[in-house]
């Protein structure tokens, strides 16, 4: 089943505008994407040909704000993927306040095929090509799936070399070094912990008595595991794109990350009690929290069902689909949606561009404070609004994302 996930996302804001009552002017906007960018990336490959790649950058909105959103290298990136998750940026920062908007960028390309030199090269061009989309007070680009703080140093670089100055502030999740945050590159994962330890004292559940499994055990994936097993949680299973590893007994996952950084695969892990799991067995695992960390539409109308835990806790962007959201309600399973659960990248990002425009750097227990605060602080907003309205936590989050944003459109009125 192929799944639009730009038409998924659209369906989302039509569910929340729903419930309250948007105007029809301001739903039509908000389901429009700004401007969208695409283009063609020449790079001279080690053996002497020559091959194109196709980039995008798309911006969803900057009602609120320039522009912020990653810059994914993935084979499956297409236009719609740029305007779906650029639209989910767009909520997202509207949930927490951030005076950003919504933008995504990406190159279709298998980075695994690449050496480091026409990696280098490829995302020096990219940035050339969409030159124009980007800056401090336009957009603000980040990692995403495939990118790193390299890639960024990449293209701050590179912008700044045709500014004539050191601009920092064009991307986030640089390294520390050349004004990155500390902090940054665990905050998706150390703010899903935040929102999750919430969640459990407010529904009185003993996290440390809870099974996990998780789905993704990338950068976000990985460090929630990490934490998770310092809290004393049993995680059960764990994959990444070629499959994973399961035991009723729990996981090691010091040793599976070192696993990891052996170039070994998860699935080829031989352990006491232990047994390779596909993605989809994963998903339909029996256990008390499952973690959704890997890409989009994972869990969708033909599998919803099979879904067996009481939380959802969504590390991937639109990991679910809005079917799959009814299922999953009748189900009576929590999902905490991705543009609250993950958000603590983008929370960071703004700390590290607010960092960059100050030349003022802060430390990491100042860096977790502020980022529990803002988390926790639209986590009540929702779950109240959640239970005023009767609804889902992901209806009432985009519902306070689109009466936000819909104010600032009834404010600046429309030009000309």
């Amino acid at each position: 089943m192929i799944i639009n996930p730009y038409e998924s996302a659209k369906k989302k804001i039509d569910i929340a505008a729903e419930l309250i009552n948007l105007h029809p002017n301001t739903l039509e906007y908000l389901k429009k994407t700004e401007r969208a960018l695409v283009v063609s990336i020449p790079v001279m490959m080690d053996d002497g040909s020559l091959e194109i790649f196709e980039g995008f950058r798309v911006h969803h909105s900057t009602l609120r704000g320039p522009g912020k959103g990653g810059v994914r290298f993935s084979p499956f990136v297409t236009l719609d993927m740029m305007k779906a998750l650029a639209l989910l940026m767009t909520f997202k920062t509207a949930l927490l306040g951030l005076p950003f908007g919504g933008s995504k960028g990406g190159i279709r390309v298998d980075t695994k095929k690449l050496s480091e030199r026409e990696l280098e090269a490829l995302t020096r061009r990219y940035t050339m090509e969409i030159i124009n989309m980007i800056g401090p007070d336009k957009d603000v680009a980040a990692p995403d799936m495939y990118t790193d703080s390299r890639t960024m140093a990449w293209m701050m670089d590179t912008y700044s070399m045709q500014k004539g100055r050191t601009i920092p502030g064009v991307v986030t999740g640089k390294p520390i070094e050349i004004g990155g945050s500390i902090g940054r590159i665990e905050a998706p994962g150390t703010g899903m912990i935040y929102i999750l330890q919430h969640l459990c004292q407010k529904l009185n559940y003993n996290l440390k008595k809870m099974s996990v499994a998780i789905q993704g055990f990338g950068k976000v994936g990985s460090v929630v595991a990490k934490q998770l097993c310092n809290n004393s949680c049993n995680i059960i299973a764990i994959s990444e794109e070629e499959g994973g590893i399961y035991s009723p007994d729990g996981l090691d996952i010091d040793t599976l990350i070192k696993w990891k950084q052996q170039g070994n695969l998860l699935k080829e892990y031989e352990g006491k009690n232990t047994s390779p799991i596909t993605n989809d067995k994963l998903l339909s695992t029996e256990c008390d929290v499952l973690i959704p960390a890997a890409v989009e539409n994972q869990i969708y109308s033909k599998n919803a069902d099979k879904i067996d835990c009481k939380i959802i806790l969504e590390g991937a962007n639109s990991p679910t689909t809005s079917q799959a959201d009814k299922i999953l309600e009748e189900k009576e399973i929590i999902v905490v949606p991705d543009i609250l659960a993950n958000s603590g990248g983008v929370c960071v990002s703004y700390f590290e561009y607010i960092q960059d425009m100050q030349s003022y750097f802060w430390k990491l227990d100042r860096v977790n404070q502020e980022m529990k605060s803002i988390l926790i602080d639209t986590f009540e907003k929702i779950f109240e609004f959640s239970k005023k309205t009767d609804s889902s936590l992901r209806t009432a989050a985009y519902a306070i994302s689109a009466n936000r944003l819909a104010k600032a459109h009834e404010l600046r009125g429309l030009f000309p």
